[in-house]
């Protein structure tokens, strides 16, 4: 299930306005380009910022995601309509044989349930045309990257047109193995209300994606430093092999 940040209809408005930077989407548009992809699944696609920036270039797109409120804000948005917006997870797909698979930011490690990640895949594998590719991100869990989730490092009020000033802050719960967990606040000075989105993260070892990957028929061609976040991240490049026979899911 979506955290509340991307479930709630108030804040998954706040997403964009508070994220305007997203240089990791140049990377990917990059790796579009790179790959030569005209049809293109987004999983995790969110507000569909990304999805709508590849429909501006003529691609073919498909965006999935769970969260109603996140696919309504992006269905909102100029040029949404040549995008197919689908709310659910990677279980829901149609036949799509499409070019590129595509995870963005945090998608991969929020996927935290072994199931879950599991069905991700599959569906991913299934979604792709042999010879595809699947291309996503994780953070080096060797940056700890989680020591800096506090409200000291984290605390920023942001004056966003038409929703007035809102106070943001990040709050460490829980540091279990690969689990990180912690919250987000978020307060709106036009009303008053507060509101709080708990989220997990899974900090995935490389060696352990790799070993997914190939359980599910796919073949890493690269694993990248992510060019917005160098040494803190790794961009996975795995593929769909030609020969490859369609995988059915274990049991």
């Amino acid at each position: 299930m979506a955290d509340e940040a991307f479930r709630h209809p108030r804040l998954a408005r706040l997403y964009d306005p508070l994220t305007r930077e997203r240089s990791d989407l140049r990377a990917y548009l990059a790796l579009v380009h790179e790959l030569k992809a005209q049809r293109v699944l987004d999983i995790g696609c969110g507000t569909g910022a990304f999805a709508l920036l590849l429909a501006d270039r003529g691609i073919t797109v498909v965006g999935l995601d769970p969260a109603r409120a996140s696919i309504e804000v992006a269905i909102s948005k100029p040029g949404s309509a040549r995008v197919q917006w689908i709310c659910g997870d990677a279980s829901a797909l149609p036949a799509l044989h499409v070019d590129l698979a595509t995870m963005t930011a945090n998608v991969a490690q929020e996927i935290t349930d072994p199931e879950a990640w599991r069905v991700t895949l599959h569906g991913a594998y299934e979604a792709l045309r042999p010879g595809g590719y699947l291309v996503f991100e994780t953070r080096d869990p060797a940056q700890r990257a989680w020591e800096t989730w506090n409200r000291e490092a984290s605390h920023q009020v942001t004056e966003l047109p038409g929703i007035g000033a809102v106070e943001t802050w990040v709050e460490l719960l829980e540091v279990d193995g690969p689990l990180v967990r912690f919250r987000s606040h978020y307060a709106f000075a036009a009303d008053g209300q507060v509101l709080t989105s708990e989220s997990t993260l899974r900090f995935r070892e490389r060696h352990e994606v790799e070993q997914d990957l190939a359980t599910h028929g796919f073949r890493v061609e690269h694993v990248r430093d992510a060019p917005d976040r160098p040494g803190k991240e790794c961009v996975f490049v795995a593929s769909r092999p030609h020969n490859d026979p369609l995988l059915t899911p274990a049991d």
